[in-house]
């Protein structure tokens, strides 16, 4: 019998403790069995007698083994947290187990597989061959948990619903099986103990720690029925042995000539004694002994040790060239990327970047022309370097017109794809469901026109049939739009059946195309496209987001306008800054953004939550390097932009303008293992990094966003170089409001 149910807990000791139910042989065999089965103590003392050095230490050895079993076996409470939900399981279990084991018992448990089960202890994740006993768990101590699921929603934690008490009834009915093969019921009265039962034998449940009798000992055992066959006891019919103990005739001691004994002399030999030798000579010839010995082992190990220091420098040898190696090939493809970005550029990025280039070369013909030449001479190669710049301008917009078309026609591509996709969620089994819906079957029909309308080489027949199939559908909403779209249709229609050319008739294609563009985009027509437009047709929504821009008089809201720290109040939009900057300086800012990009991606690991990288701009970095750092590294190593990137001052504190510093890529690991930096830099350099810091915060104080970071992050840097000294006067007598340092 049982205090609990045995089913679960014989299935739970299989699982984890991984060794099979025992169960009392029957009484027949009990005395074969002691026979024939080997004792395992003498077994262990030979195994530990193998592994001990003396036979003196194999007693302290096997009680050292013998406790740290013991301890291994022992149980402890371990009371499981299940997140998000907060419900507590509470499992006794052995502390000698593996973390696996216990997830494999709480998977059972929660019915989910033990894949997704994730166990932290303190905060940190525990590895799952680590032990409990490995983790610092005492025995029969308390240790609390977590336990969260890595997918949530396909395998979410449910706590386990509480089993209902058994309650046994009082009086039950046993059918017995006579002798005689005939069954009877009989009628059993449960008489309930009031006392604990005592244990004569059993088993323990090793996590849960219940106790399960032995019914074969519990219970009176049965009288075996007489044997036909004699049984002798095998003590009784064996022969006692007997040791009996014998004299030699001649003593070993005294075996010498004499009566009755003789022994011949032919092999015996005269030993004459040596040298004596004091106990200062041996010592002394001990000691050469041992200085010898050791002069070899000091070879041997000076030997070593010179191959270790042989070994480290070629590993920083090679880890020296093979970071040389990445840094030149990182370098070439940088250098292969704005030769690419050159040739065959794709964004407005690679514009800027070939008027940056072109301002640079005027620059330097400029200044090279004023340098040499001196009059007239240098005002006619002043005139043809305009020319010549001219012409780069001309053949700069003709590859900025076709990147644009480009640009336009992939994102009017992406943005009919868009709106014609179906609705796509996970499910719990984690497989893909899509669903489509009246709008998404709209928008698709409206795409798949639009791309039939905009093919070029089609013939005539297929070209009619398209053009009629876009007449049926626009006609369905009446209105200028569609009118205008009908009237452009019949006279496209007339003219192919006249016979003109198609390459006079892409003007009259081009208007088409455009005005159904703009059918598409009006979400009476098309429903899907009404969450893709940028404009909200809510006028409402425009209200406080609509600002003016002075340089070409045009209502923008603010996504259009570039807002930095740098401009305190921004006039003039993007395009019109733009245009700007290729009229005049023409700078390259993709150096900075890619900066920022690698900014935000450190952050990003470093802090989740980490918000002002991603509240300033390319302007403000562009401000920091070039205002506050001069365009060099912070130890003046490197001046390559390519090169730079932002790092932290202090490594604890989250990056921002002034918790920062710029160094070269090869100094941010030398600088990331500095845990203080006031104990690792010179004085000088520490009051260079502070300035700039203190500039930077007088830069980007009028921001709100960053006034309270900036609030935040000042306080918690003080209290760190705060330190608090007593002040001496001339009299050796501190100030009253200075408490005086007590003595050591």
């Amino acid at each position: 019998m049982s205090e609990e149910q045995p089913g679960d807990g014989e299935v739970i000791q299989n699982k984890i403790g991984e060794q099979e139910p025992r169960t009392a042989p029957p009484e027949d065999d009990r005395g074969q069995e002691n026979e024939e089965t080997p004792a395992p103590t003498l077994t262990s003392v030979t195994e530990h007698s193998e592994d001990a050095d003396t036979i003196d230490n194999l007693p302290a050895q096997l009680g050292d083994d013998l406790q740290t079993e013991n301890d291994g076996n022992s149980t402890a409470t371990v009371k499981v947290v299940l997140l998000p939900g907060g419900h507590v399981m509470t499992v006794a279990f052995n502390i000698g187990f593996s973390i696996q084991e216990l997830k494999r018992y709480l998977a059972a448990e929660l019915k989910v597989p033990s894949e997704i089960l994730q166990i932290s202890l303190n905060g940190e994740v525990v590895e799952e061959e680590q032990s409990l006993m490995g983790l610092g768990v005492l025995p029969h101590s308390s240790t609390p948990m977590e336990m969260s699921s890595v997918d949530p929603d396909a395998h979410p934690l449910i706590p386990p619903q509480p089993r209902e008490p058994y309650n046994m009834p009082d009086v039950i009915t046993v059918r017995v099986q006579n002798d005689d093969g005939t069954a009877k019921d009989v009628v059993v009265e449960i008489e309930r103990a009031r006392q604990q039962k005592p244990f004569q034998g059993g088993y323990r449940h090793l996590l849960t720690g219940a106790v399960y009798h032995n019914a074969g000992i519990q219970t009176v055992p049965k009288k075996r029925p007489p044997k036909d066959v004699e049984v002798f006891r095998r003590d009784t019919q064996t022969v006692e042995v007997r040791t009996q103990y014998d004299q030699c005739p001649v003593s070993a001691a005294t075996q010498i000539t004499g009566i009755g004994c003789y022994i011949p002399g032919r092999e015996d030999r005269l030993v004459s004694p040596g040298r004596y030798q004091t106990a200062e000579e041996y010592h002394n010839r001990r000691l050469k002994a041992v200085i010898c010995l050791q002069s070899y082992a000091r070879r041997w190990l000076s030997t070593q040790a010179v191959e270790r220091l042989r070994r480290q420098r070629n590993l920083r040898l090679a880890w020296l060239d093979m970071q040389e190696q990445r840094r030149r090939k990182e370098k070439e493809v940088e250098q292969e990327d704005r030769r690419r970005r050159w040739m065959n550029p794709q964004t407005k990025e690679d514009i800027n970047l070939l008027y940056h280039a072109l301002e640079k070369w005027r620059c330097e013909q400029e200044q090279k022309i004023k340098s040499t030449m001196r009059g007239a001479e240098r005002k006619a190669a002043l005139c043809s370097l305009l020319e010549q710049e001219t012409e780069y301008i001309k053949t700069i917009g003709w590859h900025e017109i076709a990147t644009q078309n480009k640009n336009n026609i992939r994102a009017v591509r992406h943005f009919l794809n868009k709106a014609a996709a179906p609705y796509q969620w996970r499910a719990a089994d984690g497989r893909y469901i899509e669903m489509d819906t009246p709008n998404t079957i709209r928008a698709r029909e409206l795409r798949d026109l639009y791309g039939n309308i905009t093919l070029s080489d089609v013939s005539k027949e297929q070209r009619l049939l398209d053009l009629m199939t876009l007449k049926s559908t626009v006609e369905e909403h009446p209105c200028q739009l569609t009118w205008d779209i009908v009237e452009l249709i019949d006279r496209e229609v007339d003219m192919i059946t006249r016979g003109i050319k198609a390459v006079k008739l892409e003007g009259l294609r081009s208007r088409i195309s455009t005005l159904f563009l703009q059918y598409i985009k009006i979400p009476a027509f098309n429903p899907e496209v009404a969450q893709l437009l940028k404009v909200p047709q809510d006028p409402a929504q425009l209200k406080n987001d609509v600002f003016l821009c002075l340089s070409c008089n045009r209502y923008l809201r603010s996504a259009d306008f570039s807002w930095s720290a740098s401009v305190r109040q921004n006039h003039r939009c993007r395009d019109c800054t733009r245009l700007d900057n290729i009229g005049r300086s023409r700078p390259d800012l993709s150096v900075y953004k890619n900066m920022l990009k690698r900014l935000r991606a450190d952050e990003l690991m470093l802090n989740e939550e980490s918000k002002i990288p991603f509240l300033i701009q390319v302007e403000d970095v562009r401000y920091l390097v070039e205002a506050l750092w001069d365009s060099c590294s912070a130890l003046q190593t490197s001046r390559d932009l390519q090169d730079l990137v932002f790092v932290r001052w202090q490594r604890l504190i989250d990056w921002s303008p002034w918790n920062c510093i710029l160094l070269a890529k090869e100094e941010v690991s030398a600088h990331w293992n500095v845990e203080h930096v006031h104990k690792a830099y010179a004085e000088t350099f520490i009051r260079r990094i502070e300035q700039k810091h203190v500039m930077a915060r007088r830069h980007f104080k009028h921001i709100p966003l960053l006034n309270k970071y900036m609030e935040s992050q000042a306080a918690a840097t003080m209290s760190d170089q705060l330190v608090i000294t007593p002040i001496v006067m001339e009299t050796d007598k501190p100030l009253a409001d200075t408490p005086s340092p007590t003595p050591d």
